[in-house]
């Protein structure tokens, strides 16, 4: 398995990408997480596919909401990609397209098997941990049923042992929710990455690294 999990985008380790990767290739871009902001869906994905085509890869953009009910059809697709780049946004919202596509249990499989690199940052990390109780501090969960019609699903993929709170001391995080969240955490024993814009978490086969 192999996961390339952070903050904001590439964080400081772009390269380690690239590692994960080999040559960089086609990737399927899932932006689902931004589901419940319509206005701003197509700015949220450009700004995306360019530092994804500078880098040399060839993203191309699959909305799971063009999948709900049709899983075989979304796992034929994806099984056609090298990487898939799932970005930040509502974590909740992501988790329930996720379900609702099917791609949850597609992902898994596909990953176990190694058949393909997952890059996520923000929400599209944070999806990939055993759960996301904590998380409705920064992301509001009731946008679910605006833009997917269910309630929320408070579980991850569960492909990663302990939780992570995204953006810690960022300065889109001018409240400080991030370092509040950790707080809590700590005071409950909870096992968590915290990580600031710049770290990632690398999981490649048995080992799994936080790059700071």
């Amino acid at each position: 398995m192999r996961l390339f999990l952070s903050s904001y985008r590439f964080g400081a380790h772009a390269n380690r990408l690239l590692d994960l990767t080999g040559e960089p290739g086609r990737v399927a871009v899932i932006a689902n997480a931004c589901d419940a902001w319509p206005s701003a869906w197509q700015s949220a994905v450009t700004s995306d596919l360019v530092p994804l085509r500078r880098m040399g890869f060839q993203p191309e953009v699959v909305d799971l909401r063009e999948y709900i009910g049709r899983a075989e059809a979304l796992a034929d697709t994806l099984s056609g990609f090298p990487a898939v780049w799932v970005r930040g946004g509502n974590t909740f919202v992501l988790r329930a397209q996720f379900a609702r596509s099917g791609a949850d249990l597609i992902l898994t499989r596909l990953l176990q098997a190694d058949a393909l690199v997952y890059a996520g940052y923000s929400a599209g990390a944070c999806v990939m941990t055993p759960d996301l109780h904590g998380l409705e501090s920064t992301d509001d969960p009731a946008e679910v049923r605006t833009a997917c019609g269910i309630e929320p699903l408070w579980d991850g993929l569960g492909l990663v042992p302990r939780r992570i709170v995204p953006h810690l001391d960022s300065p889109t995080d001018p409240e400080g929710h991030s370092r509040k969240l950790v707080r809590d955490y700590l005071a409950a024993g909870t096992p968590h990455w915290a990580l600031t814009d710049d770290h990632v978490v690398v999981v490649d086969g048995e080992r799994t690294e936080v790059l700071t």
